[in-house]
C-alpha cells in the first residue's frame, strides 16, 4: 500500500507491467480486428439472419431486398471483424484517454499501409513454380484487399477519429457518467460514418460484385452494414461495463479527475 501526500488516503499501489499489459491486449484486438477485416473484406458476403415478414411489413418493404417476401441480412465478412475495433478503442479511451486511443487509431492507419506494402511485394516478387500452393488464391485475396484497404483507409481514419472524439465529447458533458451513452453514441455515429464511405468508395471501384450495380443496391447494402454495427455496438456494451468494472484500478485517464467514485461510475 501507498499513501496518498496530499490528503492521506490510502490508495492500492498500481502494477505498471499489468497496466502496460492491458494496454496491448486492447491494443493487439483493435489491430487484429482492423487487419483481418482489411484482408478478408468483400471477399465473402455472409448472411446474419432471414425473416419471413408478415404480410403488412412486406408490403411496405422495398422489394430490392426481399425474396419472396423474406428479408435476408447479408454483410461483408470483414465486418464482423470491424466492429471490434470499436470495442477496443472505446475501452482505451474510457481507461488510458484520448491521447492514447488516437494513437493507437493513427498505428492502425500506418500497419495498413505496411501490410498493403508488404502484400504488393509478395504480389510483385517471381512465382516459385511448382512449390507455391495457392498462388490463385493469393492473387484473387490480393486484387480485393488492395481495394479495400484503400478504401478504407479514408473511411477507418475518419470514423475512428471521430469515434474518439465523441467518446470524449460526451464524457466530459456528463461529467464522467454514463458510460452506456458515450460508448454507443460515439459508436453508432462513427459506424454511420465508416459504412457510407467505405461502400460507397468501393462501389466507385467496382469492388463490390456485379449485383451491386446501382445506388438503390448500394444504399440497401449501407443500410445492412449498419444495421448489424448498430446492433453490435448495443450488444457490446455489457461487454464495455465489465471491461471497466474489471479494468478501472489501471485507469490513467486525465480526464478522469472529475469522476469522484469510480467504483459508482462502473455501474452508472
Amino acid at each position: 500500500m501507498s499513501v496518498n501526500s496530499l490528503n492521506g488516503n490510502m490508495k492500492p499501489t498500481i502494477d505498471n507491467g499489468k497496466r502496460d499489459l492491458l494496454f496491448l491486449v486492447l491494443a493487439g484486438i483493435f489491430l487484429t480486428s482492423l487487419v483481418l477485416g482489411n484482408v478478408i473484406g468483400t471477399t465473402k458476403f455472409v448472411t446474419i439472419f432471414s425473416w419471413n415478414l408478415p404480410g403488412w411489413l412486406a408490403a411496405i418493404t422495398p422489394d430490392r431486398v426481399l425474396t419472396n417476401g423474406v428479408y435476408t441480412m447479408a454483410v461483408p465478412a470483414g465486418v464482423i471483424a470491424y466492429p471490434f475495433t470499436f470495442l477496443a478503442t472505446d475501452l482505451i479511451s474510457e481507461l488510458f484517454g484520448r491521447k492514447k486511443a488516437q494513437t493507437v487509431v493513427w498505428v492502425g492507419f500506418f500497419m495498413n499501409i505496411f501490410m498493403l506494402g508488404l502484400m504488393t511485394v509478395s504480389h510483385w516478387l517471381p512465382d516459385a513454380s511448382g512449390i507455391s500452393g495457392g498462388l490463385t488464391t493469393f492473387e484473387r485475396v490480393y486484387e480485393f484487399m488492395i481495394g479495400n484497404t484503400l478504401a478504407s483507409m479514408f473511411a477507418y481514419l475518419t470514423a475512428q477519429s471521430i469515434d474518439v472524439s465523441l467518446f470524449h465529447f460526451w464524457k466530459r458533458l456528463t461529467k464522467g457518467k454514463h458510460l452506456w451513452l458515450r460508448n454507443n453514441g460515439s459508436t453508432m455515429v462513427s459506424q454511420l460514418v465508416d459504412s457510407t464511405a467505405i461502400l460507397t468508395i468501393l462501389y466507385i471501384a467496382g469492388n463490390l460484385g456485379s449485383s451491386v450495380n446501382t445506388v438503390g443496391a448500394l444504399i440497401v447494402l449501407i443500410i445492412n452494414s449498419y444495421v448489424f454495427k448498430f446492433f453490435f455496438a448495443l450488444a457490446d456494451t455489457p461487454f464495455f461495463y465489465l471491461g471497466v468494472k474489471l479494468f478501472n484500478r489501471y485507469n490513467e485517464d486525465p480526464e478522469n479527475a472529475f469522476n469522484q467514485n469510480p467504483a459508482e461510475e462502473a455501474i452508472s
